[in-house]
């Protein structure tokens, strides 16, 4: 027993030693790293059976660029991948944007990585706040439009202009000579930034499949459009739609991707400016926030890598106040209600007074995350209710006692929900967040209803509703055993792939040459016109010689009579 435990020791420590030079890695974020997220979920997965495959793994630096301004849930993945990274042996440092606009209440963390910080101009900063106000209020009121969001997108890319003016910025980042670049894909100047070092990057895309298109093969038959609505199992009908979804959201994509075509000319000579529809596809890895347990299955390219349940860590007992107040309703339990960083912030009135009537009809008790100092006076708080600024999400969903979880539909609430076999209400408000919430739907563990349809008796309904089914609970347990037997976890298959790809130079053995392809070629358009030709071709010179011959025979005819 003790070669094998010294070999074991051995092998385990020799990856650290030859690795002590990893890579160096650079994120970039427009949101304060001094009130950094607490994180949580954030967990310390054992990931040396990767390590022991990588002996001859050289120096490499990293610069890792989240989402510009993109709100807590963003900022909380992107600095968990940069965790990660720095962790297992990478030299990793982010580019943050020190005007902390969104993460107001986060708990502040010591990070590990470099951080290097930036600011916009002031009158910048009070024009995006006074948008996004405007922009959450209208999500709240249930008017969540396209238009709304290209002008959200629009102020991106003015945001993204001001970062590439920044000429000690961006020489001070093309002077470390970072190896690769980790961007957050829904952020369209991050990799317009990669382009600019003119250095490979990996995208980490935090929302599901069909916000944008980079290169996935999808067939319409079984693959949904973004905000169709449609699952895989689609009858005639839902074809239809599905197809006609397609060319609405390929308008929309491309509405989306001109916001930025100022900056791209302000900032590329003229010969050299890239397409955004093309440069998404540039990038080495996809790293995708989802789950076979919650996404619809579709056929993957070898370069998209799922990663979600990211965010997971060791169960912790949730601090004594909240169990205290769980153990006052004993057996019936108690609901968690969260509806995001931002939505803490920014809910009406109205909609207050109904959920806390809805929570009012619950033999539960509930802990709600909404923060004291913003309830209205004039509101009686539910005698089984508890509000508070901050609580253990991961622990309390992982608690035996807990019923139901209210939740917004955000992808790393829902990942951890699944984590622990948790069904779900969900109430989406902008985004992806009705999209996720249908998947839930679909999958039947929980139901959704839209904030706008939100009244004190059809809340409290939709959670008796969950809470008694017993099949919610079920369906739930069944996707967290899938969720949790894979057999790499999602900071192994991180760690692994980027890996990989820095042992071999870059992931072009990953991609098809379809990314090479016009597209005409790649739908076999020129075939098909080809075959056409051939065909009709074919069939006029058929016709000419039956032609011939027709009159052929009828000349010999006459010659005969004759």
């Amino acid at each position: 027993m003790a070669r094998p435990r010294a070999l074991l020791l051995i092998c385990s420590l020799l990856p650290g030693l030859l690795l002590s030079e990893a890579g160096k890695i650079l994120t970039l974020s427009l949101v304060d790293s001094s009130k950094g997220p607490m994180l949580e979920q954030d967990s310390r997965d054992d990931i040396s059976v990767i390590d022991l495959y990588l002996p001859w793994l050289s120096s490499f630096s990293f610069i890792r660029i989240p989402a510009l301004s993109q709100g807590g849930s963003h900022h909380l993945l992107m600095d968990r991948v940069s965790q990660i990274l720095q962790d297992h042996g990478h030299n990793v440092t982010v580019l943050l944007q020190r005007a902390n606009l969104l993460l107001a209440g986060f708990k502040e963390e010591e990070k590990s990585y470099q951080a290097i910080t930036w600011l916009p101009p002031e009158d910048y900063n009070k024009e995006f706040k006074k948008y996004f106000d405007f922009f959450l209020k209208e999500a709240l009121a249930g008017r969540d439009t396209f238009e709304n969001f290209l002008k959200y997108m629009e102020l991106q890319g003015l945001q993204c202009s001001h970062l590439l003016k920044r000429n000690d910025i961006m020489d001070s980042l093309e002077n470390e000579n970072f190896d690769l670049l980790f961007v957050d894909a829904f952020d369209l100047c991050s990799p317009l930034v990669a382009e600019k070092l003119g250095k490979p990057f990996v995208s980490v895309l935090p929302t599901t499949f069909g916000y944008m298109d980079f290169g996935l093969p999808s067939p319409l038959s079984y693959v949904p459009v973004f905000n169709s609505l449609l699952s895989d199992r689609m009858g005639f009908w839902g074809r239809v739609k599905n197809f006609l979804m397609f060319f609405d959201f390929s308008v929309k994509q491309w509405q989306t991707h001109s916001t930025f075509d100022n900056i791209i000319k302000e900032h590329f000579p003229e010969g050299s400016r890239p397409v955004l529809s093309h440069l998404l596809k540039k990038a080495e890895l996809w790293f995708v926030n989802t789950d076979f347990a919650f996404d619809f299955a579709q056929p993957l390219l070898p370069n998209t890598v799922y990663v979600g349940g990211l965010m997971a860590k060791p169960v912790k007992a949730v601090p004594q106040e909240f169990e205290n107040f769980i153990a006052k309703f004993g057996d019936s339990g108690f609901v968690l209600v969260a509806l995001g960083s931002l939505i803490s912030n920014y809910s009406s009135h109205e909609l207050l007074k109904e959920m806390n009537s809805a929570f009012a009809h619950l033999p539960q008790g509930v802990i709600w995350r909404c923060k004291p100092s913003h309830w209205p006076k004039d509101i009686s708080l539910a005698e089984n209710v508890k509000i508070v600024d901050w609580l253990p999400q991961s622990d309390l969903l992982a608690h035996p006692r807990i019923r139901l979880f209210v939740t917004h539909g955000g992808l790393n609430s829902i990942m951890e929900a699944i984590q622990h076999g948790v069904p779900m209400v969900g109430i989406p408000l902008f985004g992806d967040q009705p999209e996720n919430l249908f998947r839930i739907e679909a999958k039947k563990f929980g139901v959704s209803i839209q904030v706008k349809q939100i009244k004190a008796e059809t809340l409290a309904l939709k959670m008796k509703q969950v809470i008694e089914d017993k099949r919610y609970k079920s369906t739930a347990v069944a996707a967290s055993i899938i969720r949790r037997s894979h057999p790499l976890t999602p900071s192994q298959r991180l760690v692994g792939w980027t890996n990989h790809i820095l042992q071999t130079g870059g992931a072009a053995h990953l991609k098809p040459y379809s990314f090479q392809q016009s597209w005409y070629q790649q739908y076999l358009l020129d075939v098909f016109l080809f075959l056409l030709v051939v065909t009709l071709g074919t069939m006029w010179l058929c016709g000419k010689l039956l032609g011939m011959v027709a009159r052929w025979l009828c000349g010999a005819r006459k010659l005969k009579k004759a």
